[in-house]
């Protein structure tokens, strides 16, 4: 595997230092971040042996989006299903770059002509209660399946579509893929019709790897939508609370998530501890300021998300030892929707992002401490962030390291250029912005509606509950939501290809289903350029998705305000340890001192 992440991530570098590195001398490479590491060492919490036993209260502000590894595609979701289930390959908190074998057994084999994937299967992993039998490479092989289905719906596809009889669209119904071989309960292959065995191998981690047991799930995804997600059982060292018949019991949809051991978990086969006995997840803590300082105050608890700006500027200079801060390993951004007029104009969304005060932005989730101001879509000490342009970016005069506050003379430039001579909109259309009603997201959504309005926009901000502002608004087309207040993308592994094909490919956009190109970007040099980037290895693909960057930004689809870190807090009788991987707590790892 280190064979083959070092063609995926070739020139990456990085150290624990906060400079990037690159083989190519930029200049932008001594430039310091913003947001020095702080808090607790996360690296040293994961090395403390901890306290077996004992219970943690989570609090969440939202729900997750889905429990189903082959439905999930969002942090919360992450959060819940990396104890409890075992992916082909994960993360130790240690290391968020470097995969290691968790179901498999090994690194996978990568045929000469990178065209086959072999992985071989770690023995003596079962299924919880009540399917009690040890995983096969079935299993592993059904996941992948029901993932295309129209049924479970997979979100991330395009990574997995060059293998041989991957669906073009979702089925009706779980049908086999030929590409995938199980020639003993032990083995699964994977057979390619194009060279991409590199990107596809590093997707391994990704949640569609854990196995799902076809002889107990097939009648849960005969139905639209599967409702697996209710009846799931696990294969990690957690599970979702369940009865005799694998109702999920556990499980209070927007309420809490109650985790407890797996009793068929084998500690033998697993390199995670496993201190806890058990995790109860609040999942209606909307309210970040109460929930913020209940944690800090009190026992045995954790916060599920970044705090508001007011506890951030405590943690900063009062609270320093119940926070840990790692890098997102991603961009927040605000998606402009380019099928509604005139943000159908590249030039009025370049007004935009030269309009807009970046700064009043990240101020909204507590300043240079939490994040970096963007200037491209690539993050810092990431696969082609050099390559992009670094700290600097591209240098277009919208949206630059000199217009971090706005600048309303390139903005007016641009509004003509789009046929608007007085260098604002001048229209009554009133448009529609959707962000979630807590902070930080509420507060930055603020900001971007002001931000608007400078220009001449008539922005009306609809606020809903964290976990309804994707699944119930931005990634549905049909709802027209011209401008999304509170959206961020985060690595699906270290390469640059997953930060921005699920987001700005025209080819990922579904005929149904949730969409991740929230701003329905279909540019075509774009998308050939992507697929094109798909098949090459080490300095020429960081090269080319370096240049893809160049593209998009370009194109203006999207605000990017923070490349930001992830601060998550506890409280003081809490060893608390996060996975870079998916930026939140690892419940896995995490103890009570």
């Amino acid at each position: 595997m280190l064979a083959v992440l070092a063609l995926v991530v070739a020139a990456c570098g990085g150290d624990d230092n906060d400079s990037s590195s690159s083989s190519g001398g930029s200049s932008t490479t001594a430039k310091k971040s913003a947001s020095a590491d702080a808090g607790t060492d996360n690296t040293k919490a994961a090395e403390v042996e901890g306290k077996k036993g004992g219970t943690i209260t989570m609090l969440a502000g939202s729900d997750v989006d889905f429990l189903d590894p082959g439905r999930s595609y969002f942090t919360q979701g992450y959060m819940v299903i990396y104890p409890t289930q075992r992916t082909l390959y994960s993360f130790k908190p240690q290391d968020s770059a470097k995969p290691v074998p968790d179901l498999a057994e090994a690194d996978p084999e990568i045929s000469d002509d990178n065209k086959t994937i072999t992985v071989k299967i770690r023995k003596g992993v079962k299924f919880s209660p009540p399917v009690d039998r040890e995983v096969t490479s079935k299993d592993v092989k059904y996941s992948f399946e029901r993932f295309f289905s129209e049924n479970v719906g997979g979100q991330y596809a395009s990574y997995f579509s060059s293998i041989e009889g991957a669906p073009a669209t979702p089925t009706k119904g779980v049908k086999p893929i030929s590409g995938i071989e199980t020639p003993d309960d032990n083995t699964i292959v994977f057979h390619l019709k194009e060279a991409a065995a590199v990107p596809v191998a590093a997707a391994l981690v990704m949640p569609i790897t854990a196995p799902v047991p076809e002889d107990y799930a097939k009648k849960f995804d005969a139905k639209n939508p599967s409702t697996y997600n209710t009846h799931l059982v696990a294969t990690g060292p957690y599970m979702v609370k369940n009865d005799a018949s694998g109702n999920a019991v556990g499980y209070k949809a927007g309420k809490s998530i109650a985790l407890v051991r797996n009793p068929n978990w084998d500690a033998s086969t697993d390199y995670r501890p496993a201190y806890l006995d058990a995790v109860n997840i609040r999942t209606n803590a909307s309210d970040a300021n109460v929930a913020s300082k209940q944690v800090l105050d009190g026992q045995s608890m954790m916060f599920d998300a970044n705090p508001p700006a007011n506890i951030v500027k405590d943690l900063a200079t009062k609270i320093k030892d119940q926070y840990t801060q790692i890098p997102s390993g991603g961009y927040r951004y605000f998606p402009i929707n380019t099928t509604i007029k005139p943000f159908d104009n590249v030039d009025v969304r370049r007004a935009v992002l030269a309009a807009f005060d970046r700064n009043a932005a990240r101020l909204a989730r507590g300043g240079k401490f939490t994040a970096d101001l963007p200037t491209h879509f690539l993050p810092p000490d990431f696969p082609g962030f050099e390559q992009a342009g670094g700290y600097e970016g591209p240098g277009y005069d919208f949206l630059s390291t000199k217009n971090e506050k706005g600048d309303m003379a390139i903005a007016a430039n641009y509004m003509k250029k789009a046929g608007y001579p007085s260098g604002k909109y001048t229209g009554n259309e009133e448009f529609l912005m959707v962000s979630a009603n807590v902070d930080p997201n509420k507060a930055q959504s603020e900001v971007a509606k002001a931000q608007f309005e400078k220009l001449g926009f008539k922005i009306r901000l609809r606020l809903v509950p964290q976990d309804s502002v994707y699944n119930d608004w931005c990634q549905v087309p049909k709802k027209k939501v011209a401008v999304c207040g509170g959206a961020g993308w985060f690595k699906d592994f270290a390469d640059p290809q997953s930060m921005l094909e699920p987001v700005f490919a025209g080819y990922t956009i579904p005929k149904s289903g949730l969409n991740n190109n929230m701003a329905q970007l279909r540019d075509d040099k774009v998308d050939a350029a992507m697929k094109k980037a798909a098949l090459l290895d080490g300095d020429e693909r960081l090269q080319a998705w370096a240049d893809i960057d160049k593209m998009i930004t370009n194109d203006a689809p999207a605000i990017p305000f923070v490349w930001d870190k992830t601060t998550l807090i506890r409280s003081k009788n809490v060893n608390g340890v996060a996975n870079g991987y998916y930026t939140a707590w690892d419940f896995a790892w995490t103890s009570l001192k």
